[in-house]
């Protein structure tokens, strides 16, 4: 993938609207369930300040950009939640329903902008946008609001497909750890500390372009239309 300047104009805020809402969905889900920790921190809002990580927001997509990574993906501060709370469902079942939450939430808006990014760059809508309101108009506001759709699709689906993977504290490995049994669980504990390392190993080795770009291809030609 190749990056410039204008194309970051578009993905880094369809970046950190994708890593909010990530965050967003968590403490939602756990207030929902009874925890309102997340509530009483503030980080149910939109204001993307309190929900930006130095390393996962800002350093690590631009370490990605400037090595023209085939994926960009980050993180914002994960939201405070105590499963003690949980008056629903219990410890272990709403836990993983928390987790589950935030790359739901990225795989729901991949579907959101990809039925946007069809609309809005089909033949018929363009024809019509630009008899009404003009070509000028098509290529100012139509154009720049579909590369936005893209990038957007683009990042929600790495981000899902990122966090599914099983390895703690990624969501997909926090689901997992719910689903074990405690005996399991516990062997499976020791994992989380060093879960983002094996991450950036498996990233910087190149191994997760393998398990992450099929799908990734598959939910891109779905999303976008082919």
């Amino acid at each position: 993938m190749d990056f410039n300047f204008t194309m970051l104009i578009f993905m880094i805020p369809a970046l950190l609207f994708a890593v909010i809402m990530h965050e967003i969905a968590h403490g939602l889900v756990a207030y929902k369930l009874g925890d309102s920790t997340a509530k009483l921190a503030g980080r149910l809002t939109f204001n993307p300040i309190p929900h930006i990580d130095p390393i996962g927001s800002i350093i690590l997509p631009a370490i990605l950009i400037l090595f023209k990574s085939p994926i960009l993906f980050g993180w914002a501060k994960p939201v405070p939640i105590n499963p003690m709370n949980f008056k629903k469902l219990g410890y272990k079942k709403g836990m993983a329903v928390t987790a589950a939450a935030g790359p739901a939430v990225n795989f729901l808006l991949a579907f959101i902008f990809g039925v946007l990014y069809q609309i809005f760059s089909s033949q018929g809508f363009l024809a019509t946008v630009a008899s009404v309101l003009g070509v000028g108009f098509v290529k100012s506001v139509i154009f720049p609001l579909l590369i936005f759709f893209k990038y957007s699709v683009m990042i929600n689906v790495v981000l899902a497909l990122f966090n599914i993977l099983p390895i703690p504290p990624l969501d997909g490995g926090r689901v997992l750890m719910s689903l074990l049994p405690p005996h399991l669980e516990r062997k499976f504990e020791p994992l989380e500390q060093y879960g983002f390392i094996i991450v950036v190993v498996l990233l910087f080795v190149g191994a997760l372009n393998y398990i992450i770009l099929p799908p990734y291809i598959f939910l891109m030609n779905l999303f976008l239309g082919g």
